[in-house]
């Protein structure tokens, strides 16, 4: 680093190297010191600036602050976060760590050991402690997370106020130049308060560790960032620089200006030893895109892919098509100046009687009158524009309506005014081949998380409401889901703030069309052929395991059938009752359960058995090769489902099923006569 000392202000951060002159200490720096790619990333950053003399004094402001990029070491800035895990007189939590798999306990040791060598954990003694969980990425790599949601419960929380976004766009408004700063791991690099670290602590098997610098998934993290960031930009806020979490945008009226300001604020960030992702920084821009809206010329408008899900939607071509996309825009016609005479020819499509509203009818293809296409173009025009559109109001809660259906999910993002709901953004996307294959829970469910990770800006360090008309998801956010799949996406929410509602179909109109008419096409998950493995043998228990009931008293086949019987009157997703299940390694709608070894005797079938009587079975045949036209099933490795609570595996015709009310009936390990509505009523538990 350069020091203030006229002695030293001339060395090297890099080799310890003096100079006479700050121009000299620059030529070696770039010769030598700088990484070797930071020549290219700055050609690159600088390159839409025609102008050459321009681009040359932009790109000598770049390398006078270059430590900035230079992400070869990690570096911690010169400020400590306080306070940020108030936890008062509550005494510490504790969660023993989560079993894993060999594989998962070498990538959590492979993590920490870098963690370590980097300076972000150290050994600890805390009394506190959080598990680790491993949420797989899309692109197949695994991000290492705690989960902190008993810490969070007990946290007192930080108001530090963020600013408000309609104020942010007035200043943005008056600028030419715009410039976006992106920092390198932000969280990890400001340093934690040595009173909140004991408080961050988590295991591995046999290892105690805990935080120095603030860690992602803590409730706090967000204002306490902002606050950090805020106080490094000092008296530039408001007047040519703004920070809305890790978002830090220079602006400036003119290009001379802009040079000055950007110098200041890299200055800042540099005295105060931040690091930049170089790569997703954007340099003196006349356009530029920014919470979610488009700035250019000081107009600001809603980002195009913020209405690409409306404006790009496929014209109807059934009268059903038709009457949804009518239904959907009705949801804001109280804020839309005659919307009955503008809607009025497409209302002709609105079905009258029971035959027109029986499924047939309404799928015969229509063609469009030209009354009823204008009326489609100008609903699609005002619901993204600014009569409709908003600019977020930081006073008002946002709220997120998403639903999925065989081919897509869709979602609105909007807030609610005194009058109704407005939009703020909407999104749609197709489902892959593999994603049409999932149960309704797990389409519903990415849904929800695809719309929060899409408007992350929105919603970070802020509550919001999640309306969906999936009963089984309302309680989310709330407990550990039997799900696997919903179970790591509900760990990857885990910093947000949000209260899961429920919404009639009938009133989810909006999201409902999105997406039955989505615009984005879909993209593989790392969920689509990631297999749940068996923690106990390392192998994949649900493909070797035979499908048997466990043995039990009669006194627990009623419990249990209660406790179903519960489940299916609320709707809800029942949890088998005193079963600990590992985060990463759920045993995916398992129907299956391990015998104890002297019972292998009474085994009917196998799995592989079942698959093969599955594929012989023409009605089933027939339900598995039109399986999007089915959301009562599902395919689970190769097998057709059933969805229910838990959901079951179908079983065909024939002899099988005799065998299977045979072995429930005739053998003391599964209780043998029970008689003959309660022998049928535990089959119903574990086959259709």
């Amino acid at each position: 680093m350069i020091n203030n000392s006229n002695e030293q202000q001339h060395q090297c951060y890099v080799c310890q190297e003096r100079f006479l002159s700050r121009n000299d200490l620059q030529h070696h720096l770039r010769q030598k010191c700088y990484p070797s790619d930071m020549r290219e990333q700055v050609e690159q950053l600088t390159q839409h600036i025609r102008d050459d003399k321009r681009r040359q004094k932009l790109q000598q402001i770049l390398w006078k602050h270059g430590k900035l990029f230079d992400v070869r070491r990690p570096s911690i800035i010169k400020a400590t976060v306080h306070h940020a895990i108030e936890t008062g007189t509550h005494p510490p939590t504790y969660t023993s760590p989560y079993r894993v798999s060999y594989k998962d306990e070498q990538i959590q040791r492979d993590e920490i050991d870098k963690l370590l060598k980097q300076g972000i954990i150290e050994e600890s003694i805390s009394p506190w402690s959080s598990p680790i969980v491993l949420v797989r990425k899309k692109d197949g790599s695994v991000r290492f997370c705690i989960d902190f949601r008993k810490l969070n419960n007990v946290t007192t929380k930080d108001a530090f106020p963020m600013p408000r976004i309609d104020d942010i766009f007035d200043h943005l408004s008056q600028a030419e130049y715009y410039t976006t700063i992106d920092f390198k791991s932000g969280y990890f690099q400001v340093g934690l308060d040595p009173k909140d670290r004991s408080k961050t602590a988590f295991s591995t098997r046999d290892q105690h560790y805990q935080f120095t610098v603030l860690p992602q998934g803590v409730t706090n993290g967000p204002p306490a960032f902002q606050r950090i960031v805020s106080q490094i930009l000092g008296p530039t806020r408001w007047q040519y620089s703004l920070a809305y979490l890790d978002d830090v945008i220079i602006y400036s009226p003119t290009f001379d200006q802009h040079l000055q300001h950007l110098d200041d604020i890299l200055n800042r960030l540099n005295d105060a030893n931040f690091r930049l992702n170089i790569n997703k920084c954007q340099i003196a821009q006349t356009a530029i895109d920014y919470l979610g809206h488009h700035i250019e010329h000081s107009n600001i408008r809603p980002n195009a892919d913020n209405i690409r899900a409306l404006v790009e939607t496929q014209q109807p071509t059934t009268a059903k098509e038709a009457f949804r996309f009518v239904k959907a825009a009705e949801y804001y016609r109280k804020f839309i100046p005659g919307f009955s005479t503008i809607a009025q020819p497409l209302h002709q499509y609105a079905p009258t009687t029971k035959e027109q509203r029986s499924k047939k009818s309404q799928a015969t293809p229509i063609t469009l009158s030209n009354d009823a296409l204008d009326a489609f173009n100008e609903l699609k025009k005002i619901l993204t524009n600014d009569l409709i559109l908003r600019i977020p109001d930081q006073n008002l809660s946002f709220k997120i309506q998403t639903d999925a259906s065989k081919i897509g999910i869709g979602a609105v993002l909007m807030q609610t005014h005194p009058h109704g709901d407005l939009p703020v953004a909407y999104l749609s996307k197709k489902f892959t081949q593999t994603q049409m294959n999932w149960p309704a829970t797990e389409q519903e469910c990415y849904a929800i998380i695809y719309a929060i990770e899409k408007w992350h800006k929105y919603l970070d360090g802020r509550s919001f409401i999640i309306e969906t008309d999936h009963k089984p998801l309302l309680p989310f956010n709330l407990k550990q889901q039997l799900n696997s799949k919903c179970e790591r996406w509900r760990l990857k929410l885990q910093q947000y703030q949000f209260t899961v509602r429920y919404i009639k179909g009938k009133h989810n109109t909006v999201a409902d069309y999105l997406s039955r008419s989505p615009v984005d096409n879909g993209m593989n998950d790392e969920d689509d052929y990631t297999p749940t493995k068996s923690i106990a043998t390392q192998t994949d228990n649900y493909m070797r395991t035979q499908i048997i009931a466990p043995v039990i008293t009669r006194r627990q086949a009623k419990q249990q059938l209660n406790e179903r019987t519960a489940c299916r009157l609320t709707d809800q997703a029942c949890y088998e009752q005193g079963h600990k299940r590992n985060v990463d390694g759920l045993v995916d709608k398992s129907c299956v359960s391990t015998q104890p070894n002297d019972s292998h005797a009474m085994l009917p079938f196998t799995i592989e058995q079942l698959k093969e009587l599955q594929h012989q079975d023409e009605e089933i045949n027939n339900i598995i090769g039109n399986i999007q036209n089915y959301k009562e099933y599902f395919i689970e490795d190769y097998m057709l489902m059933k969805e229910a609570c838990p959901p079951v595996p179908v079983i065909p015709k024939g002899r099988i099923r005799s065998n299977i009310i045979k072995m429930y009936h005739d053998t003391p390990a599964n209780g043998a006569h029970f008689g003959r509505n309660k022998t049928i009523q535990k089959i119903q538990q574990r086959y259709f």
